[in-house]
């Protein structure tokens, strides 16, 4: 792996460039993205078949050619190893547990005059989760984003996965039996984003799209936000490793890895202060990778989007990782919690050497839809409220319009809105 050090002449240009990582080029896909969005508006079903025909490569006939049958996914999950059911049982009550301490709730607060106020949550409507399908299908990503609509109190909850060749992932819908998911629909990419936004003959209208995807479904989220909420337009996955001379290089290493591996155009930060382990940990990245499966992928991404900085000292390495905000942010230091404090931007933050990252993406709990490209100095993980909404109450005795009326009529006059003002002076005793 490419090693910098802070005091290289060349490092703040080295810096930039991995701070500009999340440039994802949606620039140039947008017209394509435009084009099916309006396709999908406007003709509904039948253009999800001719997208489908060309970019599944199969034929749907009907609508219900679309969707999954339940008893497909029952039997999906009945034929599944006794072991691996037994670790989806035990993600899904981890990450449910976890989720349910998210819940807000309503409250009322009531003055002394007459004031009633409060908060309404509720949850929305129905909720369209976007899982990528096919040979990458990842059951994990469907409890982590169909939990926390569950927890919310989401009646109607509707999958898209694209299903190359007309061959749905087994485990992805033994994932929807165990979370009790019905509606399951056989369409990908900004198409199936599109139909949730706008609905078609087949698939309803949603409320909130979530789900990871490819740059073409991030664009469509993009387009179609403020039609429906989404949850985040995420970019390709990232690690970011604060470490001392205390790490376990091999463990660093490794973790590094488990990112790269994700994709070509991941990217994998370590800062240390610590140049020995520097030199260490990019010696057991290339042992790590002559035997790794994904080789080609994770050897990619080390090399064009990896990098090792050595700073001077933890107060640098802090505030360089700040300025990354990466979307997963290991600390492997002597004393991590004494860090934490101090860490502003990350999206899931794991402590000390035997938290890696994938046990998040998993078991551990916590939502793994994070925010990546440096977006997680504003955006935060996944939750239930991404599936709730806020109502604001207010109730007026005659006392309080009386106590406070007055000065809303004066800001009302202020602004020069009569009808303001006079509807509250109506009101107020002379």
């Amino acid at each position: 792996m490419r090693i910098f050090h802070t005091d290289d002449s060349s490092f703040q240009r080295e810096f930039t460039a991995i701070l500009e990582r999340s440039d994802m080029d949606i620039e140039q896909v947008t017209p394509i993205v435009m084009q099916i969005i309006d396709e999908i508006k406007k003709e509904g079903d039948d253009a999800l078949y001719r997208h489908i025909a060309k970019f599944d490569g199969w034929e749907p006939k009907s609508s219900e050619d679309l969707r999954i049958d339940a008893a497909l996914m029952q039997k999906a999950y009945e034929n599944l190893d006794e072991k691996l059911r037994a670790a989806l049982h035990l993600a899904y009550e981890r990450i449910k547990a976890y989720h349910e301490k998210q819940m807000p709730k309503s409250w009322n607060d009531f003055e002394e005059n007459g004031t009633i106020l409060g908060q309404k949550v509720t949850p929305v409507e129905r909720a369209g989760l976007y899982i990528p399908g096919g040979k990458a299908a990842y059951p994990s990503s469907l409890l982590m984003n169909a939990i926390p609509a569950i927890v919310a109190g989401v009646k109607d909850i509707v999958v898209t996965t694209p299903t190359p060749n007309n061959e749905p992932n087994e485990l992805l819908l033994a994932a929807c039996h165990l979370c009790g998911i019905e509606k399951v629909y056989k369409v990908g990419g900004a198409s199936a984003v599109a139909a949730l936004a706008y609905g078609t003959q087949t698939i309803e209208k949603v409320d909130v799209i979530t789900g990871p995807g490819n740059i073409f479904v991030a664009t469509a989220k993009k387009l179609v936000y403020g039609e429906v909420n989404i949850d985040m337009i995420a970019g390709p996955s990232e690690i970011g490793i604060i470490a001392d001379e205390s790490a376990n290089p091999r463990f660093v290493a490794i973790d590094l890895l488990s990112q790269a591996e994700h994709d070509e155009m991941a990217s994998s930060i370590l800062i240390t202060t610590s140049a020995t382990l520097a030199k260490n940990v990019s010696s057991e990245v290339v042992k790590f990778l002559q035997n790794l499966q994904r080789r080609e992928i994770a050897q990619k991404s080390i090399d064009e989007r990896g990098a090792i900085i050595v700073t001077q000292c933890m107060e640098e390495a802090i505030d360089l990782m700040n300025q990354i905000a990466p979307e997963h942010l290991e600390i492997m230091t002597q004393n991590p919690f004494t860090l934490l404090p101090k860490i502003k931007n990350a999206g899931a933050i794991f402590l000390g050497d035997n938290t890696p990252e994938p046990i998040g993406d998993y078991i551990a709990g916590p939502n793994h839809t994070l925010p990546t490209g440096g977006t997680a100095r504003f955006y935060s993980p996944l939750s239930v409220e991404h599936f709730l909404k806020k109502s604001s109450i207010i109730s007026f005795s005659c006392q309080a319009m009386q106590d406070i009326g007055e000065a809303a009529a004066i800001l009302a006059h202020t602004e020069g809105l009569e009808a303001h003002a006079k509807s509250i002076e109506i009101r107020l005793k002379k």
